[in-house]
């Protein structure tokens, strides 16, 4: 299997190169150079693999130049610190089904990949006997999740960026209470995708990013966006066990990753098996103004209960763009510098096509509380905000001839404040949660603006 950028401007490269090269040296995002296909036969061999298992035959189809056993040891590795024996286990709350992918260590789906990330790297750098920088910014849980997947580990260091003062107090709290000496927590003055701009930039620095070898765990990284989609395989799975042959799912979204990993799913299983894929998005509803008008337009943010999800660039949607233009790595190219230069994209042309792929709605923020409201009160069942953006948007969309999977992104004790909010009492704590706002923290706070967070990598990276 070789993978190639959006941009057109490398040589297909394998799997393990990939992984550490992240962001494509033209500025691209790699894919791979065909997405494979299974047929019936093959799924049904998977029908009874625990997670774990089916996490190898997943990734095995995408992966050729890792042995098996070490991919096998890598994926059990990664999996063993969650805390519910089935990893991303299916839920039925009323008429919808609750795909919880928030049983990893820092209770957010962003560990279901990034703790594969983390043990992928740590396996390519022995081999290499190289060292590497991970840059990312946050906007709010694939922070954390980024540094629970490589605290400790010999031969990374961690730089992850944040909005400050724009994540939840608890997401904030579980990056920059890990005091590990390879991590450091840097909060710029400005939105997520300012911090988002600067990782990007940097990464562009061809020079800079060999000379400090840096390395990408944000979705730009493709092995985040394979490893979400074992689990849209798995939920399919587990309800095709119950004699449902198709299903829809409910993806609340702000960088178009999570949902881009549906999207390869759909792809990846035989036809009819998805059949809709919900983009759900909050009041900055950039994405569903893609769907259901074709404009795709920087907007300013809004600050919502659901931060991970308050976007104007969608980091991921480049890939999606790919194949809108057939696989015309020149086309996507021409788009981005359209984008960079004016903010705006006019994709109407697309409309159609796209609402094959995809149906979306915007939740605002009233109508998400309202939402964590009325289902505790009629299921019983709490849902954080981003959940219950996705939620919401299953309620209004689902079609009665087939199940709705609402994936659950993360554990409501993350967003106590919306959540006392909605019910009038905050959630119970998970054990991992007591005590965090006690905890010794570290952060550096800068200014959203690039020459200063180089300047730190230049003091503290590995080189």
């Amino acid at each position: 299997m070789r993978y190639l950028s959006t941009r057109g401007g490398i040589t297909p490269i394998p799997f393990t190169q990939a992984v550490m090269m992240g962001l494509a040296d033209d500025g691209g995002l790699l894919l791979p150079a065909e997405l494979p296909a299974i047929d019936v036969l093959k799924l049904e061999s998977w029908r009874n693999l625990p997670y774990q298992y089916l996490a190898l035959e997943v990734l095995g189809l995408f992966i050729d130049d890792i042995p098996r056993r070490d991919l096998e040891i890598l994926v059990e590795r990664s999996y063993a610190r969650f805390s519910h024996p089935q990893v991303t286990p299916v839920r039925r709350a009323g008429d919808l089904y609750i795909l919880e992918l928030f049983h990893g260590p820092t209770l957010a789906f962003k560990d279901v990949a990034l703790q594969l990330l983390g043990n992928l790297f740590e396996y390519l750098l022995k081999k290499s006997g190289a060292s590497m920088n991970i840059l990312g910014a946050t906007s709010g849980d694939t922070g954390s999740a980024a540094i629970y997947g490589v605290r400790g580990k010999e031969r990374i260091n961690i730089f992850i960026l944040h909005p400050h003062g724009r994540v939840s107090p608890v997401q904030e709290k579980q990056m920059t209470t890990v005091l590990d000496g390879n991590v450091f927590n840097i909060a710029v003055k400005g939105s997520f995708d300012d911090a988002q701009a600067i990782v990007k930039a940097i990464f562009t620095d061809l020079d800079f990013k060999e000379r400090y070898h840096l390395g990408a765990i944000n979705s730009i990284n493709w092995a985040r966006v394979l490893a979400q989609v074992v689990y849209y395989v798995f939920a399919y799975l587990k309800l095709r066990k119950q004699g449902f042959d198709t299903v829809d799912f409910s993806v609340p979204t702000g960088n178009f990753g999570d949902i881009f990993a549906g999207f390869v799913a759909k792809r990846l299983l035989p036809r009819g098996c998805i059949n809709r894929l919900v983009l759900a998005t909050n009041e900055n509803d950039l994405l569903t103004r893609f769907v259901t008008r074709g404009d795709y337009s920087r907007g300013r943010v809004v600050e919502t209960s659901s931060p991970s999800m308050d976007i104007q660039i969608a980091s991921n949607f480049e890939r999606y763009l790919y194949y809108l233009h057939d696989e015309d790595g020149a086309a996507v190219r021409r788009d981005m510098e359209e984008f960079t230069g004016c903010g705006r994209l006019d994709l109407a042309a697309f409309r159609e096509r796209v609402a094959r792929d995809f149906a979306s709605v915007s939740i605002d923020e009233d109508r998400t509380l309202a939402v964590i409201h009325d289902f505790y009160e009629e299921h019983g069942y709490l849902l954080d905000p981003h959940t219950a953006v996705g939620v919401g948007a299953a309620l209004q969309l689902r079609d009665p001839q087939h199940p709705m999977i609402c994936l659950a992104t993360a554990h409501p004790a993350k967003f106590g404040a919306a959540i006392e909010r909605a019910i009038g009492r905050e959630p119970e704590r998970p054990a991992v949660l007591q005590g965090l706002e006690e905890r010794k923290s570290r952060k550096e706070i800068m200014v959203a603006e690039v020459e200063p967070v180089k300047e730190f990598l230049r003091q503290h990276a590995l080189v």
